[in-house]
């Protein structure tokens, strides 16, 4: 018996939704990024001048919340769990320590109230005194073992997609995948994309955890009804390209580019941190925050 319709779609409709960033990534960063989340979410100087009557006192109060939790809504559509507050916090307290110490130095001269420079020109300063150790072949290469993940061929798969236009309820989807391994004539239409070559973190980031691994567990060549953040879809394995150890020799300049990065933020957050001990941090009781 003929096989059911397919409408087959040129490859370039075939590509998923951009990949979505891990949702605690940013949160796992040593200080890479603290300056830009600072900017962005706590430009609130009428605060701080309100505050700088001792200037060995940082009070990390309500309003800072508020201003934390009203920003990542803004930019997230939901408020901050208690973890994602949390780290919201310490980049506002990082960046507050960095603002202080760029006062002290006087490196706000011909910056008046331009808060982001003052901090900008601290971290210079504390960029100065960093003094990264050897990066001897047994340190990069013990570095290479503990992330792996960052440089071996991830494996990768080549599968099909139908979405069947009008009814993609499980019922109709699951009828649907039945006519399709049967090769009995479907009388609803569907679009065929076809991915080939999609690495595992491609599938988890535009589908999730759950039907990357369903879709691996497949029999290649069978349709699967499964589910997606975009509703059902009959989904067919073709091929799994098994993942391909990294050389070293082969990435070792990428290698020591991103310890050195890794190793100059660790310093730098260790440098923030240690000023910060020279302050009396105060934290205000405010009425419980609005958070998840």
């Amino acid at each position: 018996m003929a096989a059911p319709l397919l409408n087959i779609q040129p490859s370039e409709s075939a590509t998923p939704a951009p990949p979505r960033p891990p949702r605690f990534n940013w949160l796992r960063e040593p200080l890479l990024h603290f300056i830009v989340l600072g900017g962005l979410l706590f430009a609130v100087d009428h605060i701080l001048i309100s505050r700088a009557d001792d200037p060995h006192v940082i009070v990390v109060g309500g309003d800072v919340d508020r201003e934390a939790i009203e920003t990542f809504k803004a930019a997230r559509g939901r408020a901050p769990n208690h973890e994602e507050l949390t780290a919201l916090r310490q980049v506002w307290l990082d960046n507050e320590v960095l603002y202080r110490e760029g006062l002290a130095l006087q490196v706000d001269k011909g910056d008046t109230a331009i808060r982001e420079r003052v901090i900008f020109k601290a971290l210079s300063v504390i960029d100065s005194n960093v003094k990264l150790p050897p990066a001897g072949d047994n340190v990069l290469r013990t570095w290479f073992d503990s992330h792996r993940d960052k440089y071996d061929e991830p494996p990768r798969y080549d599968f099909e997609e139908a979405a069947l236009s009008g009814d993609n309820s499980e019922v109709a989807v699951r009828a649907f995948v039945a006519a399709l391994n049967s090769g009995t004539p479907g009388d609803a239409k569907a679009g065929l994309r076809v991915f080939k070559g999609r690495p595992l973190s491609n599938l988890v980031q535009s589908y999730g955890a759950d039907l990357a691994k369903a879709l691996g567990e497949s029999r290649p060549g069978e349709w699967r009804a499964l589910h997606t953040r975009e509703g059902w879809r009959a989904m067919r394995l073709k091929a799994i390209t098994p993942p391909k150890p990294a050389a070293f020799e082969l990435v070792r300049g990428p290698v020591l580019h991103d310890w050195t990065d890794q190793v100059a933020a660790e310093q730098r957050t260790a440098a923030v941190r240690a000023l910060a001990k020279k302050y009396t941090i105060k934290h205000e009781v405010s009425d419980k925050p609005d958070i998840e």
